[in-house]
C-alpha cells in the first residue's frame, strides 16, 4: 500500500470514529479528572482511541502506536512506523460546548512525518496528507500559507503558558496583532495551516503536536522546541511552536 492509499485509508477510519463521536454526544458522558479539573478524560475519548487502535493493528500489527488515553504499546525508539494518536484534543470544550474539539493522528517511519491528519469533527473540517501526498482540506489541496511577520499576524497561545509568561510568551504576544485561545491544539494548527493565524505556541504533548507537525512540516511551516531545538516524538510535554518561517525568526529575536 502507497503513502495515498495509506492516507485515503486512516482518512475513512476517522471519518467512522467522528460518527461514533457524534452518536456518543447523544447519550449521557462520563467525565473523570486526570490530573486536575481541567485536564478531563471521557467514556468518549476512550472509546474513540479503542476504535482506532482496534483498527490499526487490525491492518498493520508490526506497527507501534502511542495513544493519550495509554491504549497500544510502549515505544522506546522511532524505528519502524509510529501512529500518534489524540482521539480528543480539546476534552474540556468536548465537555463544556459539544464543539471546538478535533481528532488527530500523526504517523511516523523511522523518525520522519508521514501523514497527519486532524479532524474537527462537528464543523465536518478534515485537514490530512503528508509531504509525499500533498495536503488537502476537504478534498482540496492546501498550499503553503503566506510567509508574513509576527507583528502582520495572529497568535495563537496557552493559557497557562501565557499567564505564567513562560519562554518570553507575553512578549511574543504583545508584538502580534492579536491572540487568540481555542482549548483546542488541533484548531490552532488548523489556522497556521490555513494561513488565519501566523504561530501558535503551547506546551504539548507529542499526541497534542505529532499530527499538526506533518502537516505543517510539508507546507513549508517551522516546528520547533523552545526556543530553537528538534520536537522530540517520544518525550514529554514540550514548548513548542509552529510558525511561517518570518514569524519564527521574529520570535527568535526574543532569545
Amino acid at each position: 500500500m502507497d503513502n495515498k492509499q495509506l492516507m485515503l485509508q486512516v482518512k475513512q477510519w476517522m471519518e467512522e470514529a467522528g460518527q461514533y463521536i457524534k452518536d456518543e454526544l447523544k447519550q449521557v458522558v462520563t467525565v473523570e479528572e486526570k490530573t486536575n479539573r481541567s485536564d478531563l478524560v471521557t467514556n468518549v475519548d476512550k472509546g474513540t482511541e479503542s476504535f482506532l487502535v482496534k483498527k490499526i493493528n487490525e491492518a498493520y500489527p508490526n506497527d507501534l502506536i502511542i495513544g493519550e488515553e495509554g491504549t497500544g504499546r510502549e515505544v522506546s525508539s522511532t524505528k519502524g512506523r509510529i501512529w500518534i494518536i489524540d482521539p480528543i484534543d480539546g476534552t474540556l470544550n468536548f465537555v463544556k460546548q459539544q464543539e471546538n474539539f478535533c481528532v488527530m493522528i500523526g504517523i511516523f517511519e523511522d523518525g520522519n512525518p508521514l501523514l497527519g491528519f486532524i479532524y474537527d469533527v462537528m464543523k465536518n473540517e478534515f485537514v490530512y496528507g503528508g509531504p509525499s501526498t500533498g495536503v488537502y482540506l476537504n478534498g482540496t489541496p492546501l498550499h503553503a500559507p503566506e510567509d508574513s511577520s509576527l507583528a502582520d499576524g495572529l497568535l495563537g497561545c496557552n493559557v497557562g503558558m501565557y499567564s505564567e509568561n513562560y519562554e518570553h510568551s507575553r512578549e511574543i504576544a504583545s508584538a502580534a496583532i492579536g491572540v487568540r485561545m481555542l482549548g483546542c491544539a488541533g484548531l490552532d494548527f488548523l489556522n497556521v495551516l490555513r494561513g488565519t493565524q501566523n504561530a501558535y505556541i503551547s506546551n504539548l504533548a507529542p499526541w497534542d503536536f505529532a499530527a499538526g507537525t506533518v502537516l505543517a512540516e510539508a507546507l513549508g511551516l517551522v516546528c520547533r522546541q523552545f526556543p530553537d531545538l528538534d520536537y522530540n516524538i517520544l518525550g514529554k510535554r514540550q514548548y513548542f511552536i509552529v510558525a511561517t518561517p518570518q514569524t519564527f525568526g521574529d520570535i527568535q529575536k526574543f532569545f
